[in-house]
């Protein structure tokens, strides 16, 4: 039996063989002025990062080029750092006021995952690698997430919660506002639980819709079309049930709360995060402390809301009121978390704010009296521990994932240049130089 190959297949056969193997050594050498690992509070110098098939694989001193081949990234007077990550963002619309609450009468699945598509975007460009969305109408972020994971579409790696669970005329009931015919009664499908067996039926329907974990809303809401922005709406038992299944699903569970009894329960029975928590107390502080929770602030979004509460019209009568009086509070709560030691996980609420401009946030908790390392650590090393991947992302590190982001300057000396990305990785490909 004749093996000899005809010439012309010998050739073909040789040269993807050249060429796999030539892509397969090839490599991506970034040399930057300064290198904030974020693994602690040092800042590298002059050092260039090797990373091949995606991963860190060397860190090493002076700019090198690498060979011929190589793709070399000269991020000279430019500071390099993980990937940054939001921890609170609805990346599937966008807050219009009034004008938004009708959305929900006339946008279907289709439109929200369009808009997702064009936020991803700009989140990616802004510098934020990874993100976890809490809340969405149609489970449309599930599909967002596959499709960026298929690379159908740019944008962040997404964690998302899919629907919020809430309880009835809660927070997160999707049919709030709605006149009597259109109300009905939402289910466990829809987000909304009472009791028990409705609380694990949620937390198992979202498992099913392919979501990654639990958020809930333990108090009132400012958007919500709801008088109370601060009442708790889970009982105990309800908590507990919602915690207790999330975890023989391994999936962690982030709580909108306000109120003090809302974040109180929630930390009891186990949670991860608390997201806004406007009224902490030292009591809280405390307990987060105790049970090592999360705190996630969105100042960006506390800000915001207070600037168009000031505006006739853009929230509804039944909104202004919540957004002018919890508003202005989240920062200052910041500030008092921050001084009492609880850990903070960066995370902005972008959709009630703007998308792409997350890193407005940053300036927000610098301003509280936080280090500009400790705020950026916050969007890196902390939110990589709270969303259990920290042997994979949030830090520059030999065999990790290549999530990095650049600015020119140094943001230690000035925190607003975060705010212009200049270069952005994400799995080690490059989408924006």
């Amino acid at each position: 039996m004749n093996n000899t190959l005809p010439p012309y297949k010998l050739f073909i056969t040789l040269f993807i063989s050249l060429f796999f193997s030539q892509a397969a050594l090839s490599a991506t050498y970034i040399y930057a002025s300064k290198v904030i690992t974020a693994e602690d509070a040092k800042v590298l110098s002059d050092k260039t990062v090797v990373v091949d098939a995606g991963v860190i694989t060397q860190i090493l001193d002076g700019k090198i080029q690498g060979d011929a081949d190589d793709t070399f990234v000269d991020l000279t007077d430019h500071t390099l750092m993980p990937g940054f990550m939001d921890m609170h963002t609805h990346i599937t619309f966008q807050n219009e006021g009034t004008a938004g609450y009708l959305k929900r009468f006339s946008n279907n699945e289709a439109d929200y995952a369009l808009a997702g598509v064009r936020y991803a975007h700009r989140t990616l460009m802004a510098g934020f690698t990874t993100v976890r969305n809490l809340g969405d109408n149609f489970n449309e972020s599930v599909a967002l997430r596959n499709a960026i994971n298929s690379g159908v579409v740019v944008g962040p790696r997404i964690y998302t919660s899919a629907k919020s669970i809430a309880t009835t005329g809660g927070h997160a009931d999707p049919t709030n506002g709605m006149r009597q015919d259109l109300m009905g009664s939402p289910t466990p499908a829809d987000g909304v639980i009472n009791g028990i067996a409705q609380a694990r039926q949620a937390v198992r329907q979202r498992y099913k819709d392919g979501a990654d974990l639990i958020k809930i809303t333990a108090t009132g809401g400012v958007l919500s079309v709801a008088k109370n922005g601060q009442n708790p709406q889970f009982m105990t038992d309800e908590v507990e049930a919602i915690v207790q299944t999330a975890k023989d699903y391994e999936m962690t569970v982030a709580v909108h709360a306000h109120g003090k009894e809302g974040m109180k329960r929630a930390i009891l029975a186990g949670v991860d995060s608390i997201e806004h928590g406007t009224y902490m107390d030292d009591e809280i502080f405390k307990l987060m402390r105790k049970h090592n929770v999360y705190y996630v602030p969105t100042i960006s979004a506390g800000n915001f809301v207070a600037e168009k509460a000031k505006i006739d019209g853009f929230f509804p009568a039944i909104v202004r009121p919540k957004a002018a009086s919890i508003g202005p509070l989240i920062q200052g709560t910041f500030a008092k978390a921050y001084e009492n030691g609880v850990m903070i996980a960066f995370g902005t609420d972008s959709g009630v704010s703007p998308h792409g401009e997350n890193a407005r946030e940053f300036e927000f908790m610098v301003s509280a009296g936080m280090s500009e390392m400790d705020a950026i650590r916050s969007a890196t090393y902390n939110t990589a521990k709270l969303l259990k991947v920290q042997d994979t992302l949030g830090t520059i590190t030999v065999n990790k994932l290549a999530d990095m982001v650049a600015v020119k300057g140094d943001p230690l000396e000035d925190i607003t240049i975060l705010q212009d990305m200049h270069f952005v990785m994400k799995n080690g490909q490059i989408y924006k130089q």
